[in-house]
């Protein structure tokens, strides 16, 4: 088996919650969306702007790039849930550029996180670890903060189940993907 396959099917997974959590999000008033909630974050622009700000300072590290603290320069970088569209989807793309390129001796590769006073070395597969968690970890209290409101929080724990090929489908053909594309191995189309 592919060594890497799994970190891909997680890096899709998360890009696709993301994609439906922020559709859902789209249903709202901007009233709704900036409301102060109850959570770690005061609102579901913040706890998402938070999800997008640590993402890109994390693939950052991952592409070899140096942002580090600069990432939370602008603790709201989108202030509506069209800009947070664009911008989580062009940071989970990169993500799964990132993803994509691994291998077996990818996943065990050292990559720099420059922390501001200190620079943390840490291997990739950690680093993905961390990441994909870290965004479950916002993406249910974002979820929690949606219930509410006047839209319902969408599904986000399917994974890719065999019972909801036909739902993912349209989703799927949304972000440009297909099934195939998430469970190839390498080499095999």
């Amino acid at each position: 088996m592919d060594a890497a396959l799994p970190y891909r099917a997680m890096a899709y997974n998360n890009a696709w919650a993301n994609h439906r959590l922020l559709t859902a999000c789209a249903q709202l008033a901007q009233a709704e969306f900036t409301a102060p909630r109850t959570g770690f974050f005061p609102s579901l622009r913040a706890t998402l702007s938070h999800i997008l700000i640590v993402d890109r300072f994390y693939v950052d590290a991952m592409e070899g790039g140096t942002l580090g603290p600069a990432a939370w320069a602008d603790r709201e970088p989108c202030a509506t849930v069209p800009a947070l569209q664009d911008a989580q989807a062009d940071v989970d793309r990169r993500l799964l550029a990132v993803v994509a390129s691994l291998d077996e001796a990818g996943l065990g590769r050292t990559v720099s996180v420059h922390r501001g006073t200190r620079i943390q070395h840490e291997r990739i597969d950690r680093l993905l670890l961390h990441l994909f968690q870290h965004q479950i970890h916002h993406r249910g209290q974002a979820h929690t903060m949606l219930s509410g409101t006047t839209v319902s929080p969408p599904q986000l724990d399917e994974f890719f189940s065999v019972d909801n090929v036909s739902l993912r489908a349209g989703e799927f053909a949304a972000l440009g993907w297909t099934e195939a594309t998430i469970w190839a191995e390498r080499g095999i189309g």
